[in-house]
């Protein structure tokens, strides 16, 4: 029996916080204005146009402060990103039992592809610039069975692609929240996935 699940990235294997504090900081400098890091990080997941539009920027500069902000990040983000407790593990559960890992995430395609690179994982495919239900057109093109995220939007996009929805309470969403958007079960952290994946397949056999 095979299977493939589908990793979100930001807050659910990655902490990336550190550094996009740090890149909103120096964008916000460059740009002569206040950006709230505290504020976008603690409120991860939703594609960067979005959160700008939050801040209240005007619409004319959003696109050269996307571009700005993803072609600093590399440098000033990616090297003080740290893996989520259990995350390493978690990949290797999937390898285990012969499965199959992909990350889907609303990250810029370029960055999550070097996170990836930087951290040393082994993943099978890693897409990005997809968020909520649009996640669903990855997944149902790789086969994802199971999706796991830490925001509303990845369990709407696990829904979409008619996959096990796994919630994991480690980004800005609570376990009940969660919960209410359609997660199947909900984990404290990563650390609990292998043993959840284990019982998962044994309740498919």
């Amino acid at each position: 029996m095979t299977i493939t699940v589908g990793f979100d990235l930001d807050m659910t294997l990655i902490d990336a916080r550190p550094g996009v504090v740090v890149a909103m900081d120096a964008l916000g400098e460059e740009f002569g204005i206040r950006l709230d890091g505290q504020y976008v990080v603690a409120n991860m997941g939703p594609p960067l146009p979005d959160v700008f539009r939050e801040l209240g920027l005007p619409e004319q500069d959003i696109d050269p402060m996307v571009a700005r902000f993803r072609a600093m990040y590399p440098s000033l983000a990616i090297p003080l990103t740290t893996p989520m407790p259990g995350a390493e593990d978690a990949l290797d559960a999937v390898r285990a039992v012969g499965g199959t890992t992909m990350i889907v995430t609303a990250k810029y395609q370029r960055n999550a592809d070097l996170h990836i690179q930087a951290l040393g994982w082994d993943v099978d495919h890693v897409i990005g610039d997809l968020w909520s239900a649009g996640k669903a057109e990855a997944l149902k093109r790789h086969g994802a069975s199971v999706y796991v995220g830490d925001h509303v939007g990845d369990m709407k996009g696990a829904a979409a692609a008619d996959a096990f929805a796994v919630g994991v309470a480690t980004g800005p969403c609570s376990a009940s929240t969660l919960t209410e958007a359609g997660a199947h079960v909900v984990l404290t952290s990563l650390t609990q996935f292998p043993a959840w994946l284990t019982d998962h397949l044994g309740g498919r056999r």
